[in-house]
C-alpha cells in the first residue's frame, strides 16, 4: 500500500514532462546559495549609498575598474586577448571591456545597463525667497508619481561650474551631520482643494520646491534676506555665486540609505534600484570576467530615464563609435562586429504587487524571488516602441540559463491595454543586433524607495556571468 502511494501516476508522469512548474527561488537555492546571495547584495547596498546619481556610479564604476586591473582605453592601440580596460563617455556614461581569445569578427558580448534615476534636478535659475522662505525650483527627471516626491529628506549631489572654468562637487545631505531637504504639502486639514484634484495633479510640476532655509541675514538695509544667508553659506563652502547654477547640474534624491525590507532581511529597500541593481551586477560580472572566449562588454549609460536621448544615451552614436574604433585597429568594419554581437539589456521590470494586482496579467508577470526576468518585448499598447526579441535568440538565452541552473523567469509590463514602458534593448537592436531585456523585478518603481530581492539580485550577477562566459 505504501510503495503504491509513492508510485506517481501516469498524470503525474505527463505533467511533469510536459508542463511548467515554477518554483520561488528561495525553496530551489540551497542555503548555502541563499547565503552567497544575501552577501553579495552587501557590496550592492554600498554601490546603491556610494553611486546615487549617474556621475558618482561613473566614478565608483571607476574606481573598482581599477582595482580589478583595468585601465583607461587607448584609442588606436591593439589589445591582446585578456587585456582589460575602460571608456568614460562625458563623465556619465562608461563603457569596460574585457578582450576575448576570438577575434572580433566573431563578435561582442554585451551587456547594457543605466544609471540615471528619476530625481529633481535644479532648475538653471533655482533660488529663490518667499514670505522669508528659502527654496530651489526644480524641474522632475523621468516619470514618477510628484506625490511621493513630498516630505521625504532629500539631498543634492552634482557639480557647478564656475564662470572662470572650476568645476565644484555638491555632496550634501548624505552624512548624519549633514543637513537634508524636502519638498513641503498642504495640511490635510487644509487640503480639501487639493484632494479634489486628479491625481496626476495632486501636486503639480511646479509645487516641487525645495525648502533650503529660512534665517535671514542680520542686515535691514538688503532685501530677499533669507535668499542672502542660504547664497553667503553656499559661497562660503563652495566659492560660488547665484549666477553660477546657470553652469550647474545639481540633482535632488532621497537621501535614505540602503537598507534590508523584511523580518527575513530577503529585500533590499533604497532609491535609485530602477536600473543601478542591473548596473551594479552588469559591473560585478564584467569585473570578474577572465579569458573569455568572445570580448565582453559592460556599458553604462545615462539618460534611459529621458528617452535615451543626447549624447551620454545609447540613442546616440557612442556604442557603435567606439566598437568602430575598436574593430579599426584589427582591420574589421565596425558595423560587422556589431551585426555579429549580442546584448543582454539590463534593465528591471515591474514585481507583480498583489495590493495593487489590476494593472498585472499574472500568467506573464514576474515576481519577487522567482530569479532574473527575461522580458522578450517591452512598449506600450500593441509593442510599441519595442525591439521584440526573435524566438531564436531567446531559445538561445533560456538554453544558456537552463544549463548553468539559473534562476530565471519571464514577464512582461503590466496588462495589454495597461501602459507599458521601454529599455535601451530598442537603440542595441536598431545597430543591427540580437539582444533582449534581462533584469530585476521591482516593487515600487520609480518611487523614492524601491524594493528588490537579494535572490533576484543575485540571479542577475549570475546570469551575466554567464552570459560572458559563453
Amino acid at each position: 500500500m505504501d510503495n503504491k502511494k509513492k508510485e506517481k501516476s501516469e498524470g503525474e508522469k505527463l505533467a511533469e514532462k510536459l508542463l511548467s512548474d515554477k518554483k520561488n527561488g528561495g525553496l530551489r537555492l540551497s542555503e548555502e546559495k541563499i547565503k552567497k546571495a544575501d552577501k553579495f547584495c552587501e557590496g550592492y547596498k554600498s554601490f546603491l549609498n556610494t553611486a546615487k546619481t549617474e556621475r558618482e556610479a561613473v566614478i565608483e564604476a571607476v574606481a573598482q575598474a581599477e582595482k580589478a586591473g583595468f585601465k583607461p582605453y587607448e584609442k588606436g592601440k591593439k589589445y591582446d586577448a585578456g587585456d582589460k580596460f575602460y571608456f568614460v563617455n562625458r563623465e556619465k556614461a562608461i563603457i569596460l571591456t574585457v578582450m576575448g581569445n576570438d577575434g572580433l569578427e566573431k563578435g561582442i558580448r554585451l551587456a547594457a545597463a543605466h544609471i540615471d534615476s528619476p530625481r529633481l534636478d535644479l532648475k538653471q535659475n533655482p533660488l529663490y525667497e518667499d514670505k522669508e522662505l528659502c527654496l530651489f525650483k526644480t524641474h522632475y527627471y523621468g516619470g514618477i508619481k510628484k506625490y511621493q516626491w513630498t516630505t521625504v529628506p532629500m539631498s543634492l549631489h552634482g557639480v557647478v561650474i564656475k564662470a572662470d572654468g572650476e568645476s565644484v562637487t555638491v555632496n550634501i545631505g548624505e552624512d548624519k551631520d549633514d543637513p537634508v531637504f524636502c519638498v513641503t504639502d498642504i495640511l490635510p486639514h487644509l487640503a480639501d482643494a487639493q484632494m479634489k484634484r486628479p491625481a496626476p495633479q495632486l501636486i503639480k510640476g511646479e509645487e516641487l520646491n525645495l525648502l533650503i532655509g529660512s534665517r535671514p541675514f542680520r542686515d535691514d538695509a538688503v532685501s530677499n534676506k533669507v535668499k542672502l544667508n542660504i547664497m553667503a553659506i553656499l559661497n562660503e563652502k563652495y566659492g560660488i555665486v547665484e549666477d553660477d547654477f546657470v553652469s550647474a547640474e545639481l540633482e535632488a534624491v532621497p537621501a535614505f540609505k540602503a537598507q534590508d525590507v523584511g523580518f527575513d532581511r530577503s529585500m533590499v529597500g533604497s532609491y535609485g534600484q530602477d536600473d543601478r541593481v542591473c548596473a551594479y551586477t552588469a559591473l560585478q560580472a564584467i569585473l570578474k570576467c577572465k579569458d573569455p572566449k568572445k570580448t565582453c562588454m559592460t556599458i553604462l549609460t545615462d539618460k534611459e530615464e529621458t528617452g535615451s536621448d543626447g549624447n551620454t544615451g545609447l540613442n546616440s552614436s557612442y556604442l557603435p563609435y567606439f566598437i568602430a574604433d575598436l574593430a579599426k585597429v584589427y582591420g574589421l568594419e565596425g558595423r560587422n562586429v556589431i551585426s555579429a554581437s549580442e546584448c543582454l539589456s539590463a534593465d528591471v521590470n515591474a514585481a507583480y504587487d498583489p495590493t495593487f494586482s489590476e494593472p498585472f496579467e499574472i500568467r506573464n508577470s514576474s515576481q519577487i524571488n522567482y530569479g532574473v526576468v527575461a522580458t522578450k518585448f517591452t512598449g506600450a499598447r500593441g509593442k510599441s516602441g519595442t525591439s521584440d526579441a526573435s524566438a531564436e535568440f531567446v531559445g538561445r538565452v533560456r538554453k544558456l540559463f537552463d544549463e548553468h541552473n539559473i534562476v530565471w523567469q519571464t514577464g512582461e509590463l503590466g496588462k495589454v491595454d495597461g501602459g507599458g514602458g521601454g529599455t535601451v534593448a530598442q537603440y542595441i537592436a536598431n545597430l543591427d543586433m540580437n539582444v533582449i531585456d534581462v533584469g530585476v523585478p521591482v516593487l515600487s518603481m520609480h518611487a523614492p524607495f524601491e524594493i528588490t530581492s537579494k535572490i533576484d539580485t543575485y540571479m542577475a550577477y549570475k546570469a551575466f556571468s554567464v552570459f560572458f562566459a559563453d
